[in-house]
């Protein structure tokens, strides 16, 4: 069977996730294309060659434009079979199997296989929706997939250099409640091979790779896996720098792995702190309070690792005053420079079957499902925030186009904010004390991401 892989967009790096399928359905027997539209341009006759279109949907902006790529797809050869695979497969099934022709969530591959196959008449078409089973992984294949100079590289001393991603574990033993993660996994992890992941960096370095992104949701989940990757990983590439993602709560209890993690080349770690109001954090089940993320980024600095925090300002209990709250925490914390100005606009999405929908405290709040945003809408508290939030977003695409400083985005910002909350903007010298007490051009990468 001939089968053309799509992914729409995968945080600013090289699709993993098409990389990973082209392997198992290689190993299986079957012809493979890929194309990813975030850097590729869209070739159409592309439908025509293929027997079965699978798109990657590990994201919700991934799944959203992969809505609107099967329905193309789908004018173009309504025979056409259609699948969505990865972490937001499920999300408005009812809707999106009006369109397409399968999903599957989680341990997405044999799965993905096994309906090729059903397709050729080789194997029963397969059942359910979330296949959490422990499989064999293989080499992903990166073979045809756009080279790493397309995506987001690594800033650091003045250069940019090529960054890899991988993933040594997928799922999460948490159940923060705003993460699409818990909705599939439900606690459960699933470990990727050792030689598979470090095989898989290997060819990753040979393509240029100076620097790797682990994926994870979180990469202490199953600490001792990843330090062994890491540990051999620095062996083998001792010139070799990486970050990974990993919760307050984490760095805290294992706070022994944090110079292990720094000598072995960690360059920053990204943490969800979202807010610095404890209340707040207690609904998002995050596990962790404001002085704690304080905590944590103190540990972190002092072993060299820069912490770079994201941050969910914007949710229906969200003040004007948190939001100012979150700004002062930045600047207490000297991390103007460590925060993508774009964390600054992100807003709550509440998708189907997010565990946000078991708060009770959000019953007042929560309006209809939409389906064309992906999410239930919801009233603001504060109803001040709501154009606050569209001012912010405005200042800081106005400033990334204008090719403002972080620190300059960031004053702008923190401006807006005290002006949302009845205070005057900046006193006389305040911003330029900002300005001049930032620290800029510590390690982040060139694309800022979000969900």
């Amino acid at each position: 069977m001939r089968v053309l892989l799509v992914s729409t967009y995968e945080l600013g790096h090289q699709p993993l996730h098409l990389a990973s399928a082209a392997a198992a359905l290689h190993e299986a027997g079957h012809d493979v294309k890929t194309v990813d539209i975030s850097v590729e341009p869209w070739d159409p006759t592309l439908v025509d060659w293929t027997h079965a279109v699978a798109f990657s949907v590990p994201m919700h902006t991934a799944m959203r434009l992969a809505m609107k790529g099967a329905e193309a797809v789908k004018r173009r050869r309504p025979d056409v079979p259609v699948c969505f695979y990865g972490l937001y497969a499920q999300i408005s099934r009812d809707l999106t199997m009006e369109t397409i022709d399968y999903a599957v969530a989680g341990e997405y591959e044999a799965s993905l296989v096994d309906w090729v196959g059903s397709l050729g008449g080789t194997s029963e078409a397969p059942v359910g929706r979330i296949e959490l089973s422990r499989q064999r992984q293989r080499l992903p294949v990166r073979t045809g997939l756009p080279r790493l100079k397309k995506y987001a590289h690594l800033a650091l001393d003045g250069e940019e250099r090529l960054v890899g991603y991988v993933e040594a574990s997928r799922g999460c033993v948490h159940r923060c409640r705003h993460c699409p993660v818990p909705v599939v996994y439900d606690g459960r992890t699933r470990k990727v091979a050792v030689d598979v992941v470090i095989d898989d960096i290997t060819q990753l370095v040979d393509r240029g790779a100076r620097h790797i992104t682990f994926g994870d949701p979180d990469f202490l989940n199953r600490w001792a896996h990843s330090m062994k990757i890491v540990e051999l990983v620095h062996r083998r590439f001792p010139e070799l720098t990486f970050d990974v993602t990993t919760k307050v709560s984490h760095l805290l209890r294992y706070a022994s792995l944090v110079p292990l993690l720094a000598e072995q080349g960690c360059l920053f770690v990204v943490s969800a702190y979202e807010c610095v109001n404890d209340e707040i954090l207690r609904y998002l089940d995050k596990g962790h309070t404001a002085a704690e993320a304080g905590t944590a980024t103190d540990l972190l600095r002092t072993h060299g690792i820069e912490p770079r925090p994201s941050w969910l300002p914007f949710m229906p209990w969200t003040t004007v005053s948190d939001v100012q709250e979150i700004l002062d925490f930045v600047v207490r914390h000297d991390l103007i420079g460590n925060v993508d100005p774009v964390q600054y606009t992100i807003r709550l999405l509440i998708p189907q079957g997010s565990l946000m929908l078991e708060v009770p405290e959000l019953e007042a709040y929560l309006g209809a499902y939409d389906a064309e945003s992906l999410s239930y809408n919801w009233r603001a508290a504060d109803e001040r925030t709501v154009a606050l939030q569209q001012r912010l977003t405005k200042l800081v695409d106005a400033g990334q186009f204008d090719g403002k400083t972080i620190t300059e985005i960031f004053c702008d910002v923190r401006d807006a904010v005290l002006e949302a909350g009845g205070h005057p903007a900046s006193k006389v010298g305040e911003r330029e004390l900002i300005l001049a007490g930032s620290t800029e051009g510590r390690p982040r990468l060139t694309e800022p991401w979000f969900c």
